[in-house]
């Protein structure tokens, strides 16, 4: 009979040590950039975006979000006082046929008024929900930036002005049809 000799194995740990310290080294920029994430960004009632600023940075983003909502509520502010306050409530019915035909097409323009204005604030919902998923501030059509004069002028922009030209051409061509 032989004789088998038996032989330890040595087991090396350097390679778990290893991965511990790269792991290490990886989570810690991930912590820092999710604390930079969370971070409100606060800005000063008076600031204005700046072209030297980079397009849709985070302090454009909040500009535009907190422009947004506040034309939102001064909106629905109106709406409300026109609809319960105004004079959609009047229901005096005069003897006079010049008389009712004049309030009857008052009613008439302050709730095509009231329709417009809701619609407004339908566009300024799809431009806050642009704001979160990261699309605002740049063309639906080619995706390039819409630029920040033709934002403050009209915050609720979808389009580039060339593509708009577009929409408001393919508009009127199927009009006529």
């Amino acid at each position: 009979m032989s004789k088998v000799t038996k032989t330890k194995k040595r087991v090396t740990k350097t390679k778990p040590k290893e991965i511990k310290k790269t792991a290490k080294k990886i989570a810690k920029p991930i912590a820092k950039t999710k604390l930079a994430i969370k971070a409100p960004i606060k800005i000063s009632k008076t600031y204005i975006p700046k072209d030297t600023e980079k397009y849709m940075c985070d302090k454009h983003k909040v500009y535009f979000r907190m422009k947004l909502q506040e034309w939102r509520k001064e909106l629905v502010k109106a709406n409300n006082e026109a609809l319960y306050n105004g004079s959609m409530d009047d229901n005096s019915i005069s003897a006079d046929i010049v008389d009712q035909a004049s309030s009857y097409t008052d009613k008439n323009v302050e709730m095509k008024a009231i329709n417009r204005q809701i619609k407004l604030i339908s566009e300024i919902d799809k431009a806050l929900a642009r704001i979160k998923d990261e699309t605002y501030g740049f063309c639906l059509d080619t995706a390039e930036p819409i630029g920040l004069k033709r934002l403050m002028a009209r915050p609720v922009a979808k389009y580039t002005i060339a593509a708009q030209e577009k929409h408001e051409k393919n508009e009127k061509v199927h009009a006529d049809d």
